[in-house]
Parts: C-alpha cells; sequence; structure tokens
C-alpha cells in the first residue's frame, strides 16, 4: 500500500515535452524548478507557463501559504516567490 500520492503534471509545447512528478514532500521543490526552468534562456518555457503550472500544482497539494499567495497582487510576485 502505498501512503504517499504521486502526482503528474505535464506540458507539452511546440512539440516539447515537459514533465514534472511530485508529492507533498516534494511540492516546494518542484516550484522552485518551475522557477528555473522559466529563467533558463535555453529552454522554451516561459514565466507564464510556470504561473500556470505553479496554480496546477497548488490546487493538487495546498499548503497555509497558499491562502496568502492567493492574496498577493500578480505586480508583486517575484522570483522568490516560486
Amino acid at each position: 500500500m502505498m501512503d504517499n500520492e504521486i502526482n503528474v503534471l505535464a506540458m507539452v509545447k511546440d512539440g516539447e515535452k515537459f514533465i514534472f512528478m511530485f508529492d507533498d514532500a516534494n511540492r516546494d521543490e518542484t516550484l522552485r524548478q518551475l522557477a528555473r526552468y522559466a529563467a533558463n534562456p535555453d529552454l522554451n518555457f516561459s514565466w507564464h507557463d510556470a504561473a500556470m503550472l505553479s496554480r496546477r500544482i497548488r490546487e493538487a497539494v495546498p499548503s497555509e501559504d497558499d491562502i496568502q499567495w492567493d492574496e498577493q497582487e500578480l505586480g508583486n510576485v517575484t522570483f522568490e516567490d516560486f
């Protein structure tokens, strides 16, 4: 019997596949990885992609911090928020 659920999040963009697998324990690291991908100019992965996938991760594995995240205005979002 498996105690931890594994979440799989996938995105296909211009023929490239981005697949993220995460559980409760590595949720925050997965969010940070999205930001690293968006900051990498060699990847076809934008900040918009990171924001959309971050929202899906937060919906799948919510935390107390997400309540504060939802209250922030998008204009105040920085790299550290990921």
